[in-house]
């Protein structure tokens, strides 16, 4: 197979990775089989995420014709994710620092959620980015002081596990305080995990679920990155009211979760491709963490000792430490480190590419997914007077890879399953 025909492989795996995790693939049997047929009282549809709008779409059509009449909702998503409704309304916030249209947006959810009664039902769609869309900060704190220390949180480094430990105990929505709010009516999340190890209480930051986390485990991931926190965050921190609902809060009781989508299905899906031209497909895991750089020379070593006609594929959030002041994002960051590592190994050729699309910081022109790399990448840059090294410290993957023509351009897909990365060896 030339590097040619191989780069048309990783590409084709990626779009079927993101294929597997279209809403509209799932939410039709969800719909039909978790929803009941009528009601006594009201639907409300709500939820918050990159892959909420087509989800709210696919709902509204395969809605049974008796929930119709009585539904109503409001669905927030990030700039440029938008679907057209029939009868919810589909607002737009900023990610992946919330903004004060997403505040504005939540208070009016959290006020309907409040007005319904044991008869009602509320359906949440859930999806990744749903954290800082879905942004009400505790009445005690912020908007502004809430998004410095969610830039600081993203500069550092942080996972997202730890970012949402302490977006939950900043805020009045998160750590199952929707629920809460809701009770005694049913609530019903769909969700698509977007998060390492699918964990309810993570995924957009466990809106409709039980926390584990404590306040206490907030400060400490503050302290941590030693963040400086305003006055009035560290003295919420502090009390009891910042405190999450746990599993035996009764006013959980009556809200349950499903997973509809995962990384690990889309893995799944995308080594079907490899394995149909050949390729013998490795799922190293779908929950892959650490520093984009780290784990950049962990899958080289990989590589280097799996042996010929192997599709080595992985999922998972890695994270950067911003440094310089580029244009990049975490795959194209670790791929830029792989491509270092090979060295121009003409055994080897990647892609990392995150599945909603946008990955990081995007270039003047637009976001980029990710970026491929194969044995000439090294090469072909020195010809054009590009510094590899110097363009990674910088934090500068993305115009690394435009200047060569290997950028991965897809616009928003819509939904989102975290990074998807393939070695080909």
């Amino acid at each position: 197979m030339s590097f040619a025909e191989k780069g048309n492989l990783m590409r084709a795996m990626f779009a079927r990775a993101v294929q597997a995790a279209d809403p509209n693939q799932f939410m039709p049997e969800a719909i039909q089989s978790l929803l009941p047929e009528t009601l006594n009282g009201r639907l409300f549809i709500t939820g918050f995420g990159k892959a909420s709008a087509v989800m709210a779409r696919a709902a509204e059509i395969h809605l049974p014709e008796g929930l119709r009449r009585g539904c109503s909702g409001e669905v927030i998503v990030p700039d440029g994710h938008e679907d057209a409704c029939a009868a919810l309304t589909i607002t737009s916030a900023a990610h992946p620092v919330p903004d004060s249209r997403g505040r504005a947006a939540a208070a009016r959810i959290l006020t309907k959620a409040r007005s319904l009664g044991a008869d009602d039902l509320m359906l949440v769609l859930v999806s990744g980015g749903g954290s800082s869309l879905f942004c009400l900060p505790h009445e005690a704190i912020t908007l502004d002081q809430k998004q410095q220390i969610t830039t600081a949180l993203l500069a550092a480094g942080a996972p997202i596990d730890e970012m949402n430990c302490v977006r939950k105990h900043l805020s009045a929505v998160k750590g199952g305080h929707l629920a809460a709010a809701a009770y005694p009516a049913r609530t019903l999340a769909l969700a698509i995990s977007d998060v390492p190890g699918d964990d309810p209480a993570v995924i957009a930051s466990g809106p409709s679920v039980p926390d584990p986390t404590t306040a206490a485990d907030a400060r400490a991931i503050l302290a941590r990155y030693q963040i400086d926190l305003p006055l009035a965050v560290a003295a919420l921190l502090d009390s009891q009211s910042c405190e999450t609902p746990f599993a035996d809060d009764v006013s959980l009781s009556a809200s349950e979760l499903h997973l509809v989508a995962t990384p690990q299905k889309s893995l799944v899906a995308a080594a079907e491709v490899a394995a149909q031209v050949g390729y013998e497909p490795v799922i190293l895991g779908d929950a892959l963490e650490g520093t984009s750089r780290d784990l950049a020379a962990w899958m080289a070593d990989k590589a280097r000792t799996a042996g010929p006609g192997k599709a080595l594929i992985s999922g998972g959030e890695t994270t950067v430490l911003v440094r310089g002041s580029g244009y990049g994002g975490r795959n194209a960051e670790f791929i830029h480190a792989l491509a270092l590592a090979f060295d121009g190994d003409d055994r080897f050729c990647g892609l990392a590419a995150d599945t909603d699309g946008i990955d990081g910081r995007p270039l003047p022109d637009g976001p980029v997914a990710g970026a491929v790399i194969m044995p000439d990448t090294l090469s072909r840059a020195a010809a054009r007077g590009l510094d590899a090294a110097a363009l990674l410290a910088n934090n500068d993957s993305h115009s690394f890879f435009a200047a060569l023509g290997d950028g991965l351009v897809t616009g928003p897909t819509k939904t989102n399953v975290n990074d998807f990365r393939v070695v080909l060896t």
